[in-house]
C-alpha cells in the first residue's frame, strides 16, 4: 500500500492542473490550503508549487464531506482524527465510504469530461474495468455518456494500472459487500438491541425518539470511520503474515 512518502513523489500537478482534476477553483484550493485542511505543495524549480495524488484524494473528501453537509469546523475536525500516514489510496477509500452516508447518486457524464476529471485517456479496455468496478455505468443508446458514481471514480482510476483481471476485480466486491453487508446487520441488530430497544421500551416522548433517531443518524459517520482504519489495520496485517516484511 502506497505511503505519503511515495504520494509525495508523484507530486506534478500546478495548483491549476490540481484544480480542473478535483472539479474546484484555484482560489478553493488555496483556501483549503490557508485553512490547514490541505498539506503544502512541494517547492519545485522557479518557486512553482507542485501538488500530487494526495492532495487530489483529500480534495476529493473534503468535497464529500460537504454534501454531507459538514461545516468547514467540523471538517477540520473530521481531518485532525485521520492518521497521519494515510496515503491517497487510503483517502479515497475515506471519500468512498463517507458518500455510502447518503443514497447513490450517479452523475451522467459525457466522455469527455469523464477523461478530465480521471486525469487521463480511457481505452475501452480502462472503460470495461470501471464498469466491472462499478465506477461507472453505461448508457443505453450512447456510447459516449456514462453513469459515474463520483465518490469512487478517483479510487477507480487509481486501480486501473493495477494488474488484475476482471474476474478477479468482480470476486473482490463480491467479498467486500457480502462481508460489508454482514456487518451493517450486526451492528444494526446489536444498536436495536442495546440502545434503542431499551430507550423505546422507556420513553414514549416524541420529541425524545427523534432525539434517538439523531444519534443514530450521528454514530453512522463515526462507525464507518472505525470500519475502515480497522480494515486498513486488518489488512496491513494479513498482507505482513503473508508475504513478511
Amino acid at each position: 500500500m502506497a505511503t505519503e512518502a511515495e504520494d509525495a513523489a508523484e507530486t506534478h500537478l500546478t495548483v491549476d492542473e490540481l484544480a480542473a482534476r478535483a472539479g474546484v477553483t484555484v482560489r478553493t484550493v488555496r483556501f483549503y490550503g490557508a485553512r490547514g485542511l490541505l498539506p503544502p505543495p512541494e517547492i519545485g524549480p522557479r518557486r512553482v508549487g507542485r501538488y500530487g495524488q494526495g492532495h487530489l484524494s483529500r480534495l476529493a473528501l473534503i468535497e464529500e464531506l460537504q454534501h454531507q453537509g459538514l461545516t468547514l469546523a467540523a471538517i477540520e475536525r473530521y481531518l485532525r482524527r485521520l492518521p497521519d500516514d494515510l496515503s491517497a489510496h487510503d483517502l479515497a477509500i475515506h471519500r468512498a465510504l463517507v458518500a455510502s452516508w447518503t443514497p447513490d447518486k450517479a452523475e451522467e457524464t459525457p466522455r469527455a469530461h469523464l477523461e478530465r476529471r480521471a486525469g487521463r485517456s480511457l481505452t475501452e479496455e480502462d472503460v470495461e474495468r470501471l464498469v466491472a468496478m462499478h465506477v461507472v455505468e453505461r448508457t443505453d443508446g450512447d456510447d459516449d455518456t456514462f453513469r459515474v458514481d463520483p465518490a469512487l471514480l478517483g479510487l477507480g482510476v487509481q486501480l486501473l494500472d493495477v494488474p488484475l483481471r476482471l474476474e478477479t476485480i468482480r470476486a473482490a466486491r463480491a467479498v467486500l459487500l457480502e462481508h460489508a453487508r454482514a456487518t451493517a446487520r450486526e451492528l444494526t441488530r446489536l444498536f436495536h438491541d442495546e440502545v434503542w430497544g431499551p430507550y423505546s421500551a422507556r420513553e414514549s416522548d416524541p420529541e425524545e425518539v427523534e432525539a434517538m433517531k439523531s444519534l443514530s443518524a450521528h454514530m453512522q459517520p463515526l462507525v464507518v470511520q472505525a470500519l475502515v482504519t480497522a480494515f486498513q489495520r486488518s489488512l496491513k496485517q494479513e498482507l505482513r503474515a503473508t508475504y513478511g516484511g
